[in-house]
């Protein structure tokens, strides 16, 4: 019986050992979230949202007003200048036209009369005139004569006046005819149409648009507001990307066309409007589409980086100072040994994600410190970087 006892108590001993040695040979939990120091390209941006639209659209209105008698346009229709898109009913205008002609050719025949009486009075002026030297008529028809010879011209200059406004309202009449035919002034496509067959379009205070044109859908701009603190930063000629819901994973370039110099005040919240040109050779993009763009305002490539969050870890207990804009210096933390080891970097740009490191004791291929890694049974980040266990082989980011 004592023997047994022996045997357990020794068996008790061994399992105690054992589980001992097991623990100690157990991989330890690494304390830090981690990425790798690695080169690439840092590229500061201006985000903003902006509407796609066509570079030029022509408003095609109507100067006269009537009854739409037809449409040869419609939504999408290639256009080229000069192509009837509707026609107003001519009848009325036709009417004016006409009435205009019949009124210049009584002018006309008005002018000839008046040149014949002009004629007559003056050889009857001429004939009085003679006859007065002589004694033969008195003084008073003399002048009589005079008088209507001055009539006469007054009346032909008068008559004549007459022509030429007649002429000017036959020539109205005929521009107003040919205002009844809508046609379009450029080459390019069709993007609205706002009028239908057998509407009456009323232009007495204000051109109705009846159609809107775009010249070159190929050729797009993408209309965005940028914000009074970042305006600065934005040039001509800057890149910048974007992309439109529609192609969700596809992603258009273009670059800087106009910085305008105008304001926009909404809420006291001062914007500037800015115009990205870009190609659009398949038409994929469509105007009005919503664009979520980003303006690139400097790129470096090839330069050594580090997350942005390496820079704002500090371990447990320690602060850490920053320095003003521009290049400054700052500090990283890297585990060389067993513990995190503070490095001094020289930082330049910073897009958001990764932070140009200028110079510094830090090389490629270092893993620099994200976060300590939260205790065991404890909640962590859900956007955490993997953890790296240093003194192993660690994934790079």
């Amino acid at each position: 019986m004592k023997r047994l006892w022996l045997l357990g108590l020794l068996g008790l001993a061994t399992l105690l050992v054992a589980v001992s040695l097991w623990h100690t040979r157990a991989p330890a939990t690494p304390r830090y979230l981690a990425a790798s120091v690695e080169r690439g390209a840092v590229a500061p941006a201006v985000s903003s949202s902006g509407t796609v639209n066509p570079v030029t659209v022509i408003q095609v209105g109507s100067y006269v007003s009537g009854v739409i008698q037809t449409i040869s346009c419609d939504f999408n229709t290639r256009v080229k200048a000069g192509q009837l898109c509707a026609k107003i009913d001519p009848r009325p205008y036709q009417s004016t036209v006409a009435q205009e002609t019949a009124a210049l050719a009584t002018a006309r025949a008005q002018v000839d009369k008046d040149r014949a009486n002009l004629q007559y009075a003056t050889v009857i002026d001429a004939r009085n005139a003679d006859l007065l030297k002589r004694g033969i008529v008195s003084q008073e028809t003399a002048d009589t004569s005079t008088n209507a010879l001055q009539q006469a011209k007054a009346q032909l200059a008068l008559d004549q006046a007459s022509v030429a406004q007649h002429q000017a309202q036959l020539e109205a009449a005929r521009i107003n005819l040919g205002y009844t035919s809508i046609v379009s002034p450029v080459d390019g496509t069709v993007v609205s149409r706002n009028v239908t067959q057998g509407q009456t379009v009323a232009a007495s205070f204000q051109t109705p648009t009846l159609f809107l044109i775009a010249t070159d859908l190929s050729k797009m701009q993408v209309d965005t507001n940028v914000s009074e603190s970042d305006i600065g930063t934005v040039k001509f000629g800057n890149a910048a990307l974007f992309t439109v819901t529609a192609y969700p994973d596809r992603q258009f370039s273009g670059k800087v066309q106009q910085v305008r110099q105008a304001p926009q005040t909404i809420q006291n919240v001062v914007t500037y409007d800015v115009v990205v040109g870009v190609d659009n050779p398949d038409l994929a993009l469509m105007p009005g589409m919503t664009a979520t763009i980003r303006i690139l305002t400097a790129r470096v490539d090839g330069v050594l980086r580090v997350p942005d969050q390496a820079l704002r870890f500090r371990p447990s207990g320690r602060t850490q100072a920053s320095g003003g804009d521009g290049a400054e210096t700052r500090h990283v933390w890297v585990l060389r040994g067993d513990a995190p080891q503070r490095i001094a970097v020289k930082t330049g740009l910073d897009d958001g994600a990764w932070t140009q490191i200028i110079s510094g004791a830090l090389r490629a291929g270092e893993q620099v410190i994200l976060s300590e890694r939260a205790p065991a049974g404890a909640a962590t980040a859900a956007a955490s970087p993997t953890p790296v266990n240093f003194g192993a082989a660690a994934p790079r980011r």
